[in-house]
């Protein structure tokens, strides 16, 4: 399949497939590209910054997700918000910078991490992550469930723990649901909130 151009967000955060991402957006080349996306029904890329700052110029990781906004308002500030959507992962195979500042990348899609059973040894964790989710209210509300899926409940850990960005990055990249899942399991035990069995 050919690369495909897509328009990038550098930022210092990771979005991962089917995972909400709330975003304040002022900048002139932002704002065009959001509308663009929003006129055309089309997605933008949300990539890590490995280097660099939001606002200036950044050095990229390679793996991105590619957003869709599913909602927007205009803030009393005047400001723009916007909630996007991840759906699928890419790699980017090439970067160039237009004249308003705004990122191209060629990309191409990484395939999407097949739904996998939740073994039973990890119950425990889509228990956890199921109480966690009510009480982050209006933002995961429209997000359909899958708390038997382990690709899905090792996504939705590693958006919300506190991990530093580098693993957040790993977790995006790892293509075994049960290995990320593990991965994330000692750090659920460090902060104390496994659920007993």
């Amino acid at each position: 399949m050919p690369d495909e151009s897509l328009p990038l967000f550098p930022l210092r955060t990771v979005l991962f497939p089917d995972g909400p991402l709330p975003l304040r957006i002022f900048e002139a080349r932002y704002l065009d590209m959001i509308s663009a996306c929003m006129k055309n029904e089309s997605s933008f890329g949300v990539v890590l910054i490995e280097a660099g700052s939001e606002s200036g110029d950044a050095r990229l990781v390679q793996v991105g997700t590619r957003a869709h906004v599913t909602d927007w308002y205009q803030g009393s500030d005047g400001i723009l918000g916007i909630t996007a959507m991840g759906s699928t992962s890419f790699r980017i195979t090439e970067v160039q910078q237009q004249s308003d500042g705004l990122y191209i990348g060629n990309v191409e899609d990484i395939e999407s991490l097949p739904e996998t059973p939740l073994p039973e040894e990890f119950r425990p964790m889509a228990a956890l992550l199921e109480a966690i989710i009510s009480d982050l209210g209006k933002l995961y509300e429209p997000l359909p469930k899958r708390y038997d899926d382990a690709a899905w409940v090792g996504a939705r850990f590693a958006e919300i723990l506190p991990m530093d960005l580098e693993q957040k990055q790993g977790c995006l990249e790892m293509r075994d649901p049960l290995e990320r899942l593990e991965f994330m399991r000692p750090l659920l035990r460090s902060i104390r909130q496994e659920t007993p069995q």
